[in-house]
Formats: C-alpha cells, structure tokens, sequence
C-alpha cells in the first residue's frame, strides 16, 4: 500500500478548511489503496517524510514566504531526507490573503532541493474560500495519490 503525507500548518479556520479538502479529495473510492497520514507540520518528522510515498505541502503564507512551523519541518527534516525522497510526487496548497507568490517560490525551491516532481501547478488561494477553491485543493491532492497507483 502506497502513502502520502500531508504537512500543514493550519493556525486559522480557513486553513482548516483547506485541511479538511486534501483529506476529502485523498478520501475518494478510487483511492483506497493509498493510506494518508496528515501531520501538523511542528509534529511532522524525517520519519514521517521517509515512509511516505508522496506529499501534500500546506501552508499560509506569512509575509511573503512560506509559515514559520512549516520552515521549521524543512530545517528538520531536510538533510536527512535528502536523496532519499528524490522523485517522488508532490503538490503545494498555499493560502494568503493577498500574495503567495514568495511563499510558493520558498517551498518549491525545497521541493526542487529534494528532487520532487510537483504533479500540479501550486495551488494559490487568496481571501475567502468559496466551493471551487476548496473543490480545486480536492482533486489536486487526489492527483498525488492517483499517480501512486500508476
């Protein structure tokens, strides 16, 4: 059975939110045999990355760059993963109430430091959450598992 993480920091009910739609859309009939672990990102461990087969990055972005806890699981966690996850596939979820962009750039710099293969654009929110956005976060998280199954 494949796996996939998710890593979040979700301090704010629309982040919540957002949580609640990569597990719905990892949640799909078709998907059964992929088996998804959601971390908070100041829990998440090189464990953790390690035995996933695929990841789920989510994170507010703060100031132009990607949240603290969510740096903070990359310092940990990076060297020694480094070479060990190459490959595998990835999306990134980012929420801001006006930009995303540096946030977006930070993280896919890491992704492109562990030589993982984003299976979908970045997914850039801005303000409130309407159906669509959260419909979109769905099926991107459900095209990381997807590819797990060939």
């Amino acid at each position: 059975m494949s796996s996939v993480l998710v890593v979040h920091h979700a301090p704010s009910p629309r982040l919540r939110r957002i949580v609640e739609a990569i597990e719905t859309g990892m949640a799909h009939p078709e998907l059964e045999d992929i088996a998804v672990e959601s971390v908070p990102a100041l829990a998440a461990t090189d464990d953790h990355v390690l035995r996933a087969d695929g990841y789920v990055f989510l994170t507010p972005a703060n100031f132009g760059y990607m949240s603290g806890a969510l740096k903070h699981f990359f310092d940990r966690t990076y060297y020694t993963c480094e070479g060990a996850v190459s490959g595998r596939p990835y999306a990134l979820c980012v929420h801001g109430d006006n930009d995303t962009a540096g946030a977006v750039t930070s993280v896919e710099k890491i992704a492109t430091g562990w030589a993982l293969q984003a299976v979908a654009p970045a997914t850039q929110l801005i303000g409130e959450l309407g159906r669509d956005d959260l419909d979109t976060v769905a099926e991107v998280a459900a095209t990381v598992a997807a590819n797990l199954l060939g």
